[in-house]
Order: structure tokens, then sequence, then C-alpha cells
């Protein structure tokens, strides 16, 4: 990996504006990659933003919380598993398509389930799909950067059609008026199953450590840990918790926020968010060599409190101040996930990167999005009611907005500009 030779907790920053001689060198690989990575978010994002709301309309609004609680820790408990199994048992490609066969045998139930109005069933059933399906955003990463080689500042033109699966996804739920309804896992199962095939034809990525002594600490990726000696890292991964806790709000509540103002086609107003995430992906090597990996970040966490503060402001009747805050989406998770992977595969060395970008995972998808879906169940709970109205909402979105506040806080003052200390 390139980057490790940079030393601790710096980063490279250099971006050629225009890498279309890199891109036609490496174009079959490239589209294949490309490919990949928008089946993952067409999964990803054909339930996920709206499942609050699927669960709000059938009946099941009181196990919102707890069904992203759950996915969280799912988040927790599997992804550095399957981090040490792409390091050192199974090429990553074979356990990416595995992992999705799986998940979409697991959401054929789900439909089922949720019109029953069988709390339980549902939220055992999104638990286990999780635990199938988390990895695989590590995992995506992984594959990616280990076909880059140095060319891993062509990665954010590869994330980008994440992004736009993610819109292809939502926009398609929307058309078909899916937004509220359990059909949406039966969409979700079937893009599962073709990525699921499709990774077994992806460039092999053979494990990086094979033979290797396994021990119970490669099962929680504990050879990552020692990443977090370093002070920027460890600046980097406090503060991506606090980021996450917004995001873990976001998720959770976006979708009936955005209900309870009204909007029909919930669905298609959140693609709006992803489709922003393309203007903000492909900007990404422009924006890192003008104002460097510290300002960058630190703009992507802090906008976060940004777009809850939109949020207050739509409750008195403004929607397109809703709009406007999903509309950040784009700054808010290219700015920090994007350029975080990117940070991460710089520092982590190539034996142990799998379980760097699944403790990146862990960390925002796992422990900040438990505390900020747990987190945030408990104040709705309190606050919101059948009868409330938009401006009920209000103290639910002053816990990110705080967030957002002290993590700003926290990162100008300890993160090291990583430009003045290769200087």
């Amino acid at each position: 990996m390139s980057g490790h030779a940079m030393g601790q907790g710096s980063i490279r920053t250099d971006s050629t504006p225009l890498p279309s001689g890199e891109l036609t060198s490496a174009k079959p690989v490239f589209l294949r990659l490309t490919a990949m990575m928008l089946l993952e978010f067409v999964v990803f994002g054909s339930w996920f933003a709206t499942l609050g709301l699927v669960l709000a309309t059938n009946g099941l609004a009181g196990s919102i919380a707890l069904a992203y609680s759950l996915a969280a820790v799912a988040t927790i408990v599997s992804p550095m598993l399957f981090g040490a199994l792409g390091d050192r048992f199974l090429p990553s490609q074979r356990v990416l398509g595995l992992a999705h066969l799986a998940g979409a045998g697991v959401m054929l139930f789900l439909p089922g389930a949720v019109r029953a109005g069988n709390g339980t069933t549902v939220l055992t059933l999104i638990f286990v799909y999780m635990l199938f399906f988390m990895p695989t955003l590590g995992l995506s990463n992984t594959i990616a950067f280990r076909h880059l080689g140095d060319n891993e500042r062509l990665f954010p033109y590869i994330r980008v059609f994440g992004t736009v699966g993610w819109v292809v996804a939502g926009l398609g739920v929307g058309a078909l008026a899916l937004s509220a309804s359990p059909d949406i896992f039966y969409v979700t199962a079937i893009a599962s199953l073709v990525l699921g095939l499709y990774a077994f034809t992806l460039p092999s990525s053979p494990p990086v450590a094979k033979g290797a002594r396994f021990s119970l600490g490669d099962m929680i990726g504990a050879r990552a840990f020692p990443l977090l000696r370093q002070r920027n890292v460890a600046v980097f991964f406090i503060c991506a918790l606090l980021t996450s806790i917004s995001l873990g709000v976001y998720n959770t509540y976006a979708s009936p926020f955005l209900g309870a103002l009204g909007i029909e086609n919930v669905a298609g107003v959140l693609a709006i968010g992803q489709a922003s995430e393309v203007l903000f992906i492909v900007v990404i090597p422009i924006v890192l060599s003008r104002i460097g990996m510290k300002w960058a970040l630190l703009l992507g966490m802090c906008m976060w409190g940004v777009r809850f503060v939109l949020f207050i402001a739509a409750a008195d009747g403004h929607l397109s101040m809703a709009v406007a805050a999903v509309a950040l989406h784009g700054i808010c998770n290219d700015f920090f996930l994007v350029i975080g992977a990117m940070y991460l595969n710089q520092v982590a060395r190539a034996e142990i990167a799998a379980q760097a970008q699944n403790m990146l995972i862990l960390v925002v998808s796992g422990l900040g999005a438990l505390i900020g879906s747990y987190g945030a169940g408990e104040v709705y709970a309190a606050v919101v009611t059948a009868d409330s109205g938009p401006g009920d909402w209000t103290p639910l979105w002053l816990v990110p907005i705080g967030a957002a506040i002290l993590t700003t806080a926290l990162w100008t003052a300890f993160f090291r500009d990583s430009r003045r200390s290769e200087a």
C-alpha cells in the first residue's frame, strides 16, 4: 500500500485533475469495480433509507429505533470477522459473493413478517441480514483499493457509482410507490442475488496474510487496533464516532420525519441526497489538493449539524429547508466516509487493510449508529406522539447538533494538519 511509507498519520494530497490516461489503461478492471460498487449500494439503498417509514406505516413504529439499533449491533459483531476472513482465508470477492447470496435469502422472509405485524420476527430478520450485509461495505472498499494499486486516487471515481446505485434504488422505489411498502425487501433480495453472483466474476483478491497464524484477536480485528496509537488516527476515530451518532439519528428518523411533514414520495426526496454525492465525490481530489485532509474531513463532519438546523427550520412549514437538509447528504457523507476510507488506506499496512476498513465500518455503522439510534429512540418516545406535529421533533435534532459542535472543537484542536507535517 503506497501510503504506508509516508509516515504516521500522514496522507498524500496529490491530485491529478484529469486522470483520464490512467482510467483508459485500467479501463477493464475499473469498469468491473464500478459495477460492483453500483450494485452494492442498489442493495443498500433499496430498503435502508425508508425502513423507518415502512415500519411506521405498517403498525410497527415502536420498532423503528430498535431495528436500526440491532442493525448497528450486527455491524459491531460481524465486520471484523469478515475482515479477518478476507485478510487470511478466502479471497475477498468470494466472501463478498457469499454474504450477498445469504442476505438475499433472508430478505425474502421480511415482507410477510412486516405485513403480519410480527415485530419480533422482523427485528430478528433485520439483525441476521445485517450480519451478512455490513461487512460487504468494507470488503467492497478493500477490493477496489487492492486492484487500483498505486492509482488509489481513482477511488472516488469508483465510489461515485455507489452513490449512483443508491440514487437509482431510491428513484426506482419512489417511482413504484413502494416507499412505505414491505415489497421493498423483494427488490433488495433480487439485487442481492445479482451482486452475489457477480462478485464471483470479479478480479481475484487473494488473502494477503494467508498462512499467518490466526488468533482470537483476529476475529475482532485486533490487528488493526495498533493504528490507534497514532495521534491523528485516534482523533479521527473519536470524531468519526461522534459524527456517526448524527448519522444514526438521520438514518433512523429522517424518513418518518419527511412523512410527518406531508411529503409523499419520501424515497424520491431522500434520493436527492445521494444525487448530491455524485457532485461532491468527483471533486474530492480537487478539494484535497486545495485545502488538505484536515479541513476536508472537518467540512464533512460539521455539516451534519447544519442539516439538523435545517430540519428544525422545516418544521414551521418550510419544506424547502427539509429538501436542502437532505441535499447536504453529499458533503456530509463524501467528505466524512469516502475521504475517511482513503485516509485509512494510507495509514494501514496491506496485511491489515480489510480489518482497518471494517474497523471504520464498526465505529460508524456500529457503535456510533447504535448510540444515535437508541438515543434518538428514547427522545422520540418522550416527545413524539401520534398527534404530534413536526415542531415536536425539535428535541430529537438537538442531539446531533451538539455532537457536531463537539466534533468541530476536538478536530480543530487535536488533528495535526498533514500538510504541515509533510512540509
